[in-house]
């Protein structure tokens, strides 16, 4: 519904896809990862524009409709059967829950929370931190980075952010490569 979420998506794929392999996943298992990532946010069809959109913060109440995003994404990829579909609809169900347990919808930690919405989780978050929102400015590369590294432990899987970090001349060429939209 925007211009930046398919360079978003593209960028996010390629994030995803180079901590997969990173981490050790099959080349099969990575291909699905990097074909579900870009469903992770269907779930925000359901939300008014005038809350995705807007030019500021958020009040509480316009916090707790974003957040149905993860459940209406979820319940929309249910029906699926194949592998990318499964795997598309936990990503979405759980790539906002964070290490430590305070993520949402259902609170979920450590490895609770399935492999391929941490990795996404990761990536997600470093792409939102250095892209244009309506609500902020894109961070630079390297402070995004470091912000990553800060929620070691906190939001994300400590073991994905060393690899993360292992990759972040890799992630910077994707970054350079895909515009920000």
């Amino acid at each position: 519904r925007d211009g930046a979420t398919g360079t978003h998506i593209k960028r996010l794929s390629q994030y995803c896809a180079l901590l997969g392999r990173s981490y050790g996943l099959s080349k099969n298992a990575n291909n699905v990862l990097f074909h579900a990532v870009p469903m992770h946010d269907v779930g925000k069809l359901g939300i008014a524009d005038a809350i995705l959109q807007k030019p500021g913060p958020l009040s509480h109440e316009e916090f707790d409709i974003i957040k149905t995003h993860c459940q209406v994404g979820s319940d929309l990829l249910s029906e699926g059967k194949s592998t990318l579909l499964q795997v598309a609809q936990s990503i979405a169900l759980s790539h906002h829950e964070k290490w430590d347990g305070s993520g949402y919808p259902h609170g979920l930690a450590n490895l609770q929370i399935p492999l391929a919405s941490r990795i996404t989780s990761i990536c997600d978050v470093f792409d939102a931190l250095t892209s244009e929102r309506p609500y902020k400015k894109a961070w630079p590369f390297e402070e995004a980075v470091d912000e990553v590294w800060r929620m070691r432990k906190i939001y994300f899987d400590p073991n994905l952010v060393d690899l993360f970090m292992k990759n972040v001349p890799q992630m910077k060429k994707i970054y350079q490569e895909i515009p920000l939209g």
